[in-house]
């Protein structure tokens, strides 16, 4: 799959404001998620959080040179890494 020819300015406030929208949610996603197994087992809940991640980085890597994708891309990034953080600061 080639990269698309860019053409035009980047619209940086809308991408960013994309990006932001997709980390919030994002973290909010890896939070609960994390919450609600680590309940049951703080081992599993961490075994599984990498296991979405894992599964994620290939899609996420993929469209990463897509136009409006790459805005979605790096806030699922940027939301699966905060969200870790939180998840595991709540742990502690």
């Amino acid at each position: 799959m080639s990269a698309p020819v860019r053409t035009g300015e980047t619209p940086w406030f809308t991408g960013l404001l994309v990006t932001l929208l997709t980390a919030f949610f994002v973290a909010a996603a890896a939070v609960a998620f994390a919450a609600g197994l680590a309940r049951v087992n703080v081992v599993m809940s961490i075994l599984l959080n990498a296991a979405v991640a894992a599964g994620a980085a290939p899609m996420l890597w993929q469209i990463r040179r897509t136009l409006v994708w790459r805005w979605v891309a790096l806030g699922g990034a940027v939301g699966l890494v905060a969200g870790w953080i939180a998840a595991l600061a709540g742990m502690g």
